[in-house]
């Protein structure tokens, strides 16, 4: 699935060049499901936008599936995001002004998805995720946890090889946060995902089979007591 090679990148702040990440050398299988914990500031979503092909290194190789995403053109790069890749957000990113349904919905657009099928594929996607009464609510009126079941929804919809989640419970209280980890576990599992979470919550990287810690753009891989 991903193989990363002597990864690095480098920012220019000011008169400073700030080094996000220093020499990454990873690799994630098919089917992996690996945790990245790291400070703020560690290099741990710069990491991410890689993997989710939304920003290029300053050196180094990203293979997805065995193409270097970094020799990508920008429309290519579009094209393996909106088809394989599904991506989960801190701060869910639902448009206030779509109901949930709709939010699910703008996942299938960029892949010319018909709107009849569109409506059919989001609905399902909220169904599996617990929400199938609330196809028609705003995200103003839903919970955090349901927004973020949306946000799940919306990721799952496409049906990606990938999902990449950002600190996905980071705006949750800890019961919600639980009941999330554990959608997305089973979700993992059924599925047969890739999935990739970047978080700086101990309690969720000690649920990890595969852990990762990310540190002034140093990575370091080990395997969970859980495996």
């Amino acid at each position: 699935m991903y193989q990363l090679s002597g990864v690095t990148k480098r920012y220019r702040r000011g008169k400073t060049n700030v080094d996000a990440l220093r020499g990454i050398d990873l690799t994630i299988a098919d089917g992996d499901q690996l945790v990245i914990q790291g400070p703020t500031g560690g290099g741990k979503s710069t990491l991410l936008q890689m993997l989710g092909a939304l920003d290029r290194p300053t050196s180094g190789v990203i293979e997805f599936d065995g193409t270097d995403l970094a020799k990508l053109s920008e429309a290519r790069l579009t094209k393996v995001r909106s088809e394989n890749i599904g991506f989960i957000f801190q701060s869910f990113n639902l448009i206030p002004t779509l109901n949930a349904q709709e939010n699910v919905e703008t996942a299938l657009v960029p892949m010319g998805v018909r709107p009849a099928d569109r409506r059919a594929r989001a609905a399902a996607a909220l169904e599996s995720v617990g929400l199938g009464e609330r196809l028609t609510h705003l995200p103003s009126e839903l919970s955090g946890g349901q927004q973020q079941r949306v946000a799940i929804a919306r990721a799952l919809v496409k049906e990606p090889k990938v999902l990449l989640a950002d600190e996905p419970t980071g705006n949750l209280d800890e019961g919600t946060r639980d009941d999330i980890m554990a959608l997305l576990e089973g979700l993992w599992r059924d599925r047969g995902l890739t999935f990739i979470l970047v978080t700086h919550d101990s309690t969720i990287a000690k649920r990890a089979p595969r852990l990762a810690t990310l540190r002034k753009g140093t990575l370091t891989v080990r395997e969970s007591s859980r495996t």
